[in-house]
């Protein structure tokens, strides 16, 4: 076997090696684009900071309540198991808050306080299951709304952004630029290997 043979078959398996990176970026795209979230509430979804949370496994999760510009619980909605404690605290900012249920099965009331550090528990159970909307009474006008889920009997939504009807799946920015890297690789690999394969012999022969 000549040394023009062993170099051809060295860049195929390179370009080879290449393409398979490729699938595995792609892979890694798709797996972004499948995970969900619950469907919550429209003042919960549109509530201020809008922040999003799975704590689901976890034995406590802790809200802050003023967080943003003193107007918002962070984060502002929460997936959890039965049985996790649910802590709100108090950064001190926006004045005067509270934690009150608006509607769903988990019920439950704080004083209201501006003191910063002040904490409010709650510790959900099997009886609580299902999306809890809650709010901050005193500012539920502009935004400060919150929301729990509650074990795994929760609608959810692909967050990835599929489209069923047109087939389109949207790719987080990161995974894209991945990508759009694997691929210009691979086609400079492909292109040396076609330019040696195609060239690299001639000086040999000369």
């Amino acid at each position: 076997m000549s040394t023009e043979d062993v170099s051809r078959r060295a860049f195929l398996r390179t370009a080879g090696g290449t393409t398979a990176a490729a699938g595995v970026a792609a892979g890694a795209s798709g797996t972004a684009a499948a995970q969900e979230a619950p469907v919550w509430p429209s003042a919960v979804e549109g509530a201020n900071v809008g922040s999003y949370t799975d704590a689901r496994g976890q034995d406590e999760v802790t809200i802050s309540v003023g967080a943003g510009d003193g107007l918002a619980f962070d984060p502002t909605m929460v997936w959890i198991d039965p049985g996790t404690t649910v802590i709100w605290e108090w950064t001190g900012n926006g004045g005067d808050h509270n934690v009150e249920t608006v509607e769903g099965p988990a019920e439950f009331e704080s004083q209201i306080t501006a003191e910063e550090g002040f904490t409010f528990e709650y510790e959900t159970s099997e009886e609580d299951a299902g999306i809890t909307h809650y709010q901050c009474g005193p500012h539920s006008q502009v935004g400060m709304h919150g929301g729990l889920a509650i074990g795994e009997d929760i609608e959810t939504e692909d967050t990835g952004g599929d489209d069923a009807a047109t087939g389109v799946v949207f790719v987080p920015e990161a995974a894209k630029a991945l990508s759009v890297a694997t691929f210009i690789a691979m086609v400079a690999t492909l292109g040396i290997a076609f330019f040696f394969i195609r060239y690299g012999g001639s000086n040999r022969d000369e």
